[in-house]
């Protein structure tokens, strides 16, 4: 999961330019710039202008939604689907996300994706707010895009898993979220916390998943 600065050819909205030490402290703004600017918010536009940060912001938009404590019914299902994907090309080494058409041309607007968003936008600039650069050998090592890619699709699969109207979905793409955002800010800690937050979530949802066929085991028996 890269976090090379965007080349000086590739211009994202204005916002972008707000950066700190890191290149990605400023993730906030560079989200809300392109919210606010002219043209469709699909996840091509997003991978458009994050470029080679594309695999985290990705991750943390498309997890997102199911990562707030609300409950979505299944219909983040889409978009779980697409984070298994790059999560998978994560794992495989690419350097730039690849997406059908389809898929690219999915909207991230509309009333009730933006009111989710605008959740995500807190989470983030609270992180933002207390997150320093920490560890960051982890960030550059050629193991890097595994130890993020593995965690990532587990997460993500966990929440495409979880029963509808359950809330199991929030831990593990919550996890994922953290994570990546770890990746962008450069914070091995926040990296530990994605981690643990997404065992926590899955663990949690195998012992409930087991305690459920127990009961009606012991119903039917």
């Amino acid at each position: 999961m890269t976090t090379r600065t965007q080349p000086p050819g590739e211009r994202g909205p204005t916002s972008a330019d707000a950066t700190d030490a890191t290149g990605a402290a400023r993730l906030s703004e560079r989200l809300e710039g392109w919210l606010i600017a002219d043209g469709e918010k699909t996840l091509g536009s997003l991978v458009h202008t994050f470029g080679d940060k594309s695999f985290a912001i990705l991750l943390v938009v498309l997890l997102g939604v199911p990562a707030l404590p609300v409950p979505t019914g299944g219909v983040t299902h889409v978009f779980e689907l697409v984070a298994m994907l790059v999560a998978l090309q994560l794992i495989a080494g690419r350097r730039e996300v690849w997406l059908p058409q389809r898929w690219r041309t999915l909207t991230l607007a509309g009333p009730r994706r933006e009111r989710f968003i605008a959740g995500l936008m807190r989470l983030i600039r609270r992180l933002e707010r207390y997150s320093r650069p920490r560890f960051r050998l982890v960030f550059h090592s050629r193991f890097t895009d595994l130890l993020f890619g593995l965690p990532a699709i587990v997460g993500t699969a966990g929440a495409f898993l979880a029963p509808p109207f359950s809330g199991l979905d929030t831990l593990p793409a919550l996890g994922v979220v953290v994570l990546s955002l770890s990746a962008l800010l450069e914070d091995g800690l926040l990296t530990l916390a994605g981690i643990f937050l997404t065992a926590t979530g899955i663990t949690l949802e195998l012992a409930l998943g087991a305690a459920a066929v127990h009961g009606i085991s012991s119903i039917l028996n």
